[in-house]
């Protein structure tokens, strides 16, 4: 017989209790669409990372380890492994590039981790898809929640990574919550999740993009998974790793605040307030990206009117951009393909030598890219403006203020459907990309997660 519970805040029981209550409880319309678009979006960004380099050294290493559990799959393979390695998997593949949603004030990627792990999890235990909805919705909330309580900018400029910690929470009370654990048991779930929570903010130096992906996705997808499985199995813990002597939150609070942790829970759902990426590349080239297509559209401008183009982003974003070694993340690049094929398609951003081709060097070599302190704290952020200077003359100017696919300016489902489509078809093939998008599309009424292995596989 399991002693009494010591003292325990009202700040742990409110949470934990709403943890575990969760997935019985229906979500908004809205919401559950909003679910169904980063689900989707992030499927999508695992099968297309399957067959990049880091996605690559992730599913080398899991098949390195020889699990013989065939708990949960590894997408754009077929590959069965243990829930806790397919979700680090899952995790990098997710993150294998910079494809997957992002979530502006909590400063973290979300979906790179909490997906993978809900997945993992789902398959684990046979959940239907409604409850995967549920708690993928429950991992946001708490995932970003865990960041605003830490306070999230000053915590990552003090070098704290929120992707690693928020990613954490977030991975772990969504597998918790679909291995069916109680109240208490979210209680230990929880300082499991504590004890793991790690990352510095000096990620952003990797160049390859390999630790970024683990750092970002596979890890904390893995601990989180790691965490509700232990309790599950029957590991108890501390019960107020939020509370008392040496507490989480004393530990690593920066400029935040604990009550955040409850704050609107259950009325506004996080998952409204997240981005999803229109364009599969690196978050400053959004918005210039957006203005450039608008003046193609508009103006019908091709590569050879181009005189000279100005750009303009934050200077933080310019930093990350300029001419960077990656091409989708090298700002000249993205922009000049952009113009000669009028659109970027998936291909078009990760193809490395095609950035060093003539046509497009040249074309690069007229495209100015300016910092700009007056757009560094801009509301909404991430704005961009392209000057276009055309070879007759003319001078055209676009300013991007909400890019899409943030929460000021939401793709529509086929505008995620689209760029899903042209991630997965290169993987799948045309016939079984249509079979997921449909089944993702309908996900509530799926009666066991399994059923997504044949399509998922490749």
């Amino acid at each position: 017989m399991k002693k009494s519970s010591p003292h325990i805040s009202p700040l742990m029981r409110q949470l934990s209790t709403y943890i575990a209550g969760a997935l019985k409880k229906p979500l908004p319309k809205d919401v559950e669409e909003k679910a169904r678009h980063l689900v989707l979006d992030t499927l999508a960004a695992m099968v297309s990372g399957s067959r990049l380099h880091p996605g690559q050294f992730a599913i080398s290493y899991v098949k390195s380890l020889g699990r013989s559990n065939k708990e949960a799959c590894i997408a754009g393979t077929k590959l069965m492994t243990c829930a806790v390695d397919a979700a680090l998997a899952n995790g990098m593949l997710a993150h294998a590039d910079e494809t997957d949603d992002s979530h502006g004030i909590a400063r973290m990627h979300p979906a790179c981790s909490i997906v993978p792990a809900a997945l993992a999890m789902a398959e684990r235990e046979g959940r239907s898809g409604k409850h995967m909805l549920r708690a993928v919705v429950l991992g946001y909330d708490i995932g970003c929640r865990l960041t605003f309580a830490l306070g999230a900018t000053p915590a990552w400029h003090a070098g704290i990574s929120t992707h690693g910690f928020g990613g954490t929470f977030g991975s772990a009370v969504a597998a918790g919550a679909l291995a069916g654990l109680d109240a208490r048991q979210m209680r230990y779930l929880l300082s499991y999740a504590a004890q793991q929570a790690s990352g510095s903010s000096c990620l952003v130096r990797d160049s390859e993009h390999i630790e970024k992906a683990f750092d970002l996705g596979g890890m904390p997808a893995r601990n989180g998974v790691t965490a509700a499985t232990m309790v599950a199995h029957g590991f108890t813990g501390l019960e107020d790793v939020f509370a008392g002597e040496r507490n989480f939150l004393s530990t690593y609070e920066v400029e935040g605040n604990p009550r955040a942790l409850l704050h609107e829970l259950g009325k506004r759902y996080e998952i409204m307030n997240t981005n999803v990426k229109k364009w599969s590349v690196g978050s400053p080239a959004q918005a210039p990206l957006d203005s450039l297509l608008a003046l193609i559209k508009t103006h019908g401008l091709k590569a050879g009117d181009l005189r000279k183009m100005v750009v303009r982003v934050d200077e933080r974003g310019a930093k990350i951009t300029d001419n960077n070694a990656m091409p989708d993340i090298n700002m000249q690049n993205l922009l000049a393909v952009m113009l000669i094929d009028g659109g970027l398609t998936f291909a078009d951003c990760h193809d490395a030598s095609r950035m060093r081709r003539p046509v497009v060097r040249r074309i690069k070599s007229l495209i100015e890219l300016i910092p700009s302190p007056e757009l560094n704290n801009v509301k909404p952020p991430r704005q961009g403006i392209v000057e276009f200077t055309t070879r007759d003359g003319r001078h055209l100017k676009h300013r991007t203020y909400a890019v899409r696919g943030t929460g000021d300016n939401p793709m529509t489902r086929a505008e995620i459907e689209d760029k899903s489509a042209d991630l997965l078809a290169p993987v799948l093939g045309a016939r079984r990309t249509r079979a997921l998008i449909d089944t993702v599309w309908k996900l509530e009424r799926v009666a066991d997660m399994r059923s997504l292995r044949p399509l998922l596989s490749a």
